[in-house]
């Protein structure tokens, strides 16, 4: 069985109504990033930043997968499928994908401040004072700018040995997800979803120059078709 990895990211949630990453003016929802997405936003102001991603995490649950979430599930019927997302959303999960890698962490999920390790399922507001069973402090299970990538070694070994790769909704611009690519084989067929693409179409890369929604079905029957 052939093996496919999908590359996600957020022009593929988008559609589903979930808020960008942060607008052209470098503001997250009216936040300063570095107030609200490090380490020391964080250290400064833990109220501020819980409070943040508990309005995500509300907004999360208001939204469904929709028509480039699902198509994919349909690939596992003759494919191996692996998606990696930079996402934190659970849209793959619920539309039944069923392995997916993280590189960013979960929205829906806490964490120990002392201990990355310790990682709860948690669908509900965080607050100042909601600790672990050692008594430390629950924050988002998020990576941070200026945090390290844990799951970044595993996609690397995803992508060392799949046979087609589809990107959707991600620029690819931006490390060290960018870089993943340059771990496959060496001719491996891409498949590019974007409405703007940001690379050129070559022997070995398609481009498909529309939104995910519709661009997602066309490679999705493509490669089943090929099968």
């Amino acid at each position: 069985m052939k093996h496919i990895s999908v590359l996600t990211g957020a022009g593929i949630s988008a559609e589903s109504g979930v808020k960008t990453f942060r607008d052209h003016d470098g503001l997250w929802e009216g936040h300063d990033v570095m107030r609200v997405a490090t380490p020391q936003g964080f250290e400064q102001n833990p109220k501020l930043v819980l409070d943040f991603y508990n309005q995500r995490r509300k907004q999360l649950k208001s939204v469904l997968p929709n028509q480039a979430h699902k198509p994919l599930v349909d690939l596992e019927k003759q494919y191996k499928v692996d998606i990696i997302t930079q996402n934190v959303d659970d849209l793959h999960e619920r539309a039944g994908s069923s392995s997916i890698t993280h590189l960013h962490g979960e929205l829906m999920k806490a964490r120990s401040v002392k201990d990355e390790a310790l990682i709860y399922d948690w669908t509900e507001d965080i607050l100042p004072g909601h600790v672990n069973e050692e008594e430390h402090q629950l924050r988002p299970h998020v990576v941070w700018f200026g945090e390290a990538v844990p799951m970044m070694d595993k996609a690397i070994d995803i992508i060392k040995k799949t046979d087609i790769i589809i990107i959707i909704g991600t620029s690819m611009q931006v490390y060290p997800a960018a870089g993943l690519i340059d771990f496959a084989p060496e001719h491996t067929p891409i498949y590019f979803v974007d409405p703007d693409p940001s690379i050129s179409e070559s022997n070995s890369t398609n481009i498909i120059a529309e939104k995910a929604t519709t661009g997602v079905e066309k490679v999705v029957k493509k490669l089943l078709d090929l099968s």
